[in-house]
């Protein structure tokens, strides 16, 4: 499924490992996040992967999101992870300081490894 320009489209698996993952496409800005945080949130038992690759972009709503799904996953005990950001995201991560923060890696199993070790 193709998302719009301003629409949002994520997918939910379980990882061999255990983790569930979060396959995101779109733009996660605060017009669309809200059908992936509410989802993300009801997770409290498995740790969370979020795929970035197919985001294109976020604003501050969209990462204060993802901060949020972290910070659930650190008060109920499971590992989180996050993949496939782009030089956009990366920027972004690093100039609201969120980059030493959150666990970012380069590949999908790479994030399911870690997370999973959590």
């Amino acid at each position: 499924m193709t998302p719009g320009p301003e629409s949002i489209t994520f997918e939910v698996s379980d990882s061999p490992r255990g983790a569930r993952i979060f396959k995101l496409a779109g733009p996660l800005t605060i017009k669309t996040l809200f059908d992936f945080q509410d989802r993300a949130r009801q997770e409290t038992e498995k740790s969370i992967v979020i795929d970035l690759s197919g985001v294109p972009y976020m604003d501050s709503a969209g990462l204060g999101c993802v901060v949020s799904v972290f910070t659930s996953c650190q008060r109920h005990g499971c590992g989180f992870a996050i993949a496939g950001l782009n030089d956009r995201i990366k920027t972004l991560f690093v100039v609201t300081h969120v980059d030493g923060l959150l666990p970012c890696f380069e590949t999908l199993e790479q994030a399911d490894a870690a997370a999973s070790k959590s």
